[in-house]
């Protein structure tokens, strides 16, 4: 994980929303959540789809104003983004840069503290495994954050992000999380879901 401004400033900060961002170039999720220390709320997921048939040139405005529409409506104080941890061709990786690229953007403008984490970070933080399958980080993520209903994988992908920043920032260091078990982690620090959201702006 690495911050691109100062930990100090806010990283551990008792109260603050993050969005959590799963970046994709056909479908980008994001989540938000609030925390005061030990309460976490769930302000909304949802999912950026865009028609596969547009340029691609047309597919990064789109999700760059619709993520600056997100930050715009619930001011969220970071976001913390999943790294590229690996790719199927040199294709798919520059595509990629380029959609995280516009991620960055957008928070950068917005004047947000950015957060990255990789793919095992997460999945350790959330489930207690590496091996984790999306539909484990799925019920992992429900559980946590008391949402009820349906809850598209993309979008519990970027919640599971924001939840590995959350745990870090609750444990008061940004190592990685030791392998005790989700539950049983996130009942030793106190941390509860006090409100369940429904996804989609």
């Amino acid at each position: 994980m690495k911050s691109w401004r100062s930990l100090e400033s806010s990283g551990q900060a008792r109260e603050f929303t993050v969005l959590g961002i799963d970046p994709g170039s056909l479908v980008t999720g994001y989540g938000l959540i609030h925390r005061v220390q030990p309460a976490l709320e769930c302000l909304d997921f949802g999912c950026v789809r865009l028609p596969p048939e547009h340029s691609l040139t047309l597919r990064l405005e789109q999700i760059y104003d619709k993520l600056s529409e997100i930050v715009a409506a619930f001011k969220p104080d970071r976001m913390a983004v999943e790294t590229i941890f690996h790719s199927r061709s040199a294709r798919s990786a520059l595509i990629m840069g380029h959609v995280r690229g516009v991620v960055l953007l957008v928070a950068a403008k917005a004047g947000l503290e950015i957060f990255e984490y990789t793919p095992l970070e997460i999945k350790l933080s959330v489930v207690g495994t590496g091996a984790a399958s999306k539909k484990q980080v799925q019920f992992m993520v429900s559980r946590i954050l008391s949402i009820s209903g349906k809850l598209p994988l993309d979008a519990s992908d970027a919640l599971a992000v924001a939840l590995c920043h959350v745990n870090k920032c609750a444990r008061g260091h940004y190592s990685g999380v030791s392998r005790v078990g989700a539950s049983g982690m996130w009942a030793a620090l106190g941390v509860n879901g006090e409100k369940s959201a429904k996804g989609g702006l």
